[in-house]
């Protein structure tokens, strides 16, 4: 007759193995980091950083004050008219304001010739700025390198 009853070795054993593999766990191993740089006491920049860690990204951030953060944000490339109020980078884009996850997944996975990502602005319902429920319409733009920011995915209102 076999022992149908796990021991506590096997039990803890499980459990870690069950942790190790756990899909957020697996996700962030595939996904490069991103470092953002927000302003000083910005709460929704902070929520946005607490969204992408939820996805399963790996987030480092710093604060930068005034000039320094516009300064930072023209140095990537970002025209003025896509300014939001944090700068995200990741392998080489920029990523300005509250982008969602599965753009900043599709961006890696086309890898399109660009400077990188935008949401213009705080639209409500965005990525850490309140209920997606009833969230405003709202468009992700392609920064590209001559300037020019065609829609790269519309959200309509909720």
């Amino acid at each position: 007759m076999t022992n149908q009853r796990m021991n506590r070795r096997q039990l803890l054993l499980s459990v870690a193995a069950m942790t190790a593999l756990s899909p957020a766990r697996l996700m962030a191993q595939d996904l490069p980091p991103i470092h953002v740089v927000k302003g000083q006491g910005c709460e929704c920049c902070v929520a946005w950083v607490d969204y992408l860690r939820q996805e399963g990204f790996t987030v480092t951030d710093e604060v930068a004050y005034g000039t320094l953060l516009i300064r930072h944000k023209m140095d990537l490339g970002i025209p003025a008219n896509a300014f939001s109020c944090h700068t995200g980078k990741i392998e080489g884009y920029a990523l300005e304001g509250h982008v969602p996850a599965a753009d900043i997944r599709r961006l890696l996975a086309e890898k399109p010739d660009a400077i990188g990502l935008s949401v213009p602005g705080m639209p409500y319902g965005s990525p850490g700025m309140g209920s997606e429920d009833n969230r405003d319409a709202y468009d992700v733009l392609l920064i590209q390198r001559d300037g020019k920011l065609p829609v790269f995915t519309s959200y309509p209102a909720a």
